[in-house]
């Protein structure tokens, strides 16, 4: 039986207290991230854990979910792009500076954390891995969107909002901090080409990132899976399936 714990955790850059849901004993640590305004419970209750169970109760992976800020910020439709983007960073330092810890003490200091998440979950995944590369060395993103500015926006792009857009920021590494990305990074993007996936922008943007990925020589891989496969949670149970445990 899979091991399932629930503990809530400060989140003075928010407010009050959040809850986090672990699933498994031992492993690889992965963050996931949910879909748009989903609970930390969501990995579980959308099917999503029984597609990896094998790996969770062999102690290949141990799963930390967290609730999505995404109704305080890029769902936001009343706060201009500016505005979301500072919203994001308030969830972001709770990641960072508390979740973070509580995932290294929970796993007795390893230190190989990688991110997880469908849709919007794959923007978080893939964001938090390129910005904090000496934390998470590898993301799994499926049927992500990677450019906020497309998500129903208002409001003039700016420099805060520049390294929030992996469409926008890729593109411009160089130097030192590429080497480093490069050097630390594993990135899968995932994504079908059936319903859904065109009009979310999901299929587009992953095609772009993967092929600013490619061009800036990164350990990537970009996967367009077939028709059959929807902006949905079948997809998603299938992908993770394959592609989660791998990180183990």
């Amino acid at each position: 039986m899979t091991n399932t714990e629930y503990h809530r955790i400060d989140s003075p850059s928010i407010g009050g207290t959040r809850e986090i849901v672990v699933h498994g004993h031992y492993g690889r640590p992965i963050l996931v991230f949910p879909s748009e305004n989903g609970s930390a419970h969501e990995f579980a209750s959308q099917g999503l854990l029984d597609a990896v169970r094998p790996s969770v109760d062999a102690g290949r992976i141990k799963i930390f979910c967290v609730p999505s800020y995404d109704g305080d910020s890029w769902s936001r439709l009343d706060l201009s792009l500016l505005e979301r983007g500072r919203a994001h960073r308030r969830f972001e330092d709770w990641v960072i500076w508390q979740v973070v810890p509580f995932i290294w003490d929970h796993c007795g200091g390893r230190a190989d954390i990688a991110t997880f998440g469908p849709s919007m979950g794959a923007y978080h995944a893939v964001l938090f891995a390129l910005r904090h590369a000496h934390i998470f060395n590898a993301a799994v993103g499926l049927s992500g969107n990677y450019n906020p500015c497309s998500w129903r926006a208002w409001g003039e792009e700016s420099a805060e909002t520049y390294d929030l857009n992996p469409i926008q920021f890729v593109s411009g590494l160089h130097g030192a901090h590429l080497d480093h990305l490069r050097s630390r990074l594993e990135l899968t993007l995932v994504v079908g080409s059936g319903m859904w996936e065109d009009s979310t922008g999901a299929l587009a943007s992953t095609q772009e990132l993967g092929y600013l990925l490619a061009s800036k020589q990164f350990h990537a891989s970009t996967l367009v899976w077939g028709q059959e496969w929807p902006h949905d949670w079948p997809s998603w149970h299938a992908q993770a399936a394959l592609y989660l445990p791998s990180l183990g």
